[in-house]
């Protein structure tokens, strides 16, 4: 199969090597199947088909290197914060791994210059370079298998382009985001922080509940008042906020829900 690809990919767009040039040069890497890398790199609105008719493309890739970024991430993420919660951890691979924080990565390595599409390319698809990345990516599993593309990603791409720590950072301020939240839709939101019943000098407690609009919507506790604020701000983005796809910040949308407490 691979070999009439080949076939057509060098009658269609010429020899191989320029393609072992992008790669060398984006990557810093030299395959061992190009045709994997090439078949990466074709939008499905420039498919090439096979005698029987048979459409190729980046489609099948793409869905195999999006699973494969998703794990090295959630591998990056489980070893570098090993005392996060699962709840926060989600939200920050979820924030990496957006078609819209990949397609800007695509664009920062200069792979949006190679794709081949045919048509206006963003009416065509939004994200059609972060779905490059992705075959490709997929790719490179195929071709040198998961340990080569963990490396790959996490030293090339993720440490080099992607501001992880930031996100991880604000995805941890709950109570910042929800100030936030409140400022945006003119909601009064207050905090609470007392002593908890189970406060020592020794072991000192607090128990912090949150007011929006003078009602109570959640609470938490902690062994600082920092901490038990963030709790209870994390509380209430559970109960009340949901993700907004991955560029932005979660923010709160169940109004109903807060005004009926």
């Amino acid at each position: 199969m691979f070999r009439s690809i080949g076939a057509i990919f060098k009658s269609r767009y010429g020899k191989d090597r320029a393609y072992y040039k992008i790669l060398k040069a984006i990557f810093g890497i030299v395959p061992n199947n190009i045709e994997l890398y090439k078949l990466a790199l074709i939008h499905r609105s420039a498919s090439l088909f096979l005698e029987d008719g048979t459409p190729i493309n980046n489609e099948r890739l793409e869905f195999l290197g999006d699973a494969v970024i998703e794990t090295i991430v959630s591998d990056f993420l489980f070893i570098e914060y090993p005392e996060e919660k699962e709840g926060v951890l989600s939200q920050l691979r979820s924030r990496i791994v957006s078609r819209s924080s990949l397609n800007r990565l695509a664009i920062e390595i200069g792979l949006d210059r190679h794709i081949i599409a045919q048509g206006n390319v963003s009416v065509l698809q939004k994200h059609i370079y972060g779905d490059a990345l992705e075959a490709l990516f997929g790719a490179i599993y195929l071709d040198k298998g998961y340990n080569f593309a963990n490396r790959l990603f996490i030293n090339g791409l993720l440490r080099k382009y992607v501001a992880w720590e930031d996100m991880a950072e604000q995805e941890n301020d709950f109570k910042s985001r929800l100030i936030e939240w409140g400022q945006k839709n003119r909601r009064q939101v207050n905090f609470e922080t007392k002593p908890s019943s189970a406060y020592t000098s020794k072991l000192p407690q607090f128990a912090t509940t949150i007011y929006v609009d003078g009602k109570p919507v959640g609470s938490g506790e902690g062994g600082s008042k920092k901490e038990s604020e963030q709790a209870a701000a994390h509380e209430v983005f559970q109960i009340f906020c949901v993700s907004e796809g991955g560029d932005s910040q979660s923010e709160c949308v169940a109004e109903s829900k807060i005004d009926m407490q």
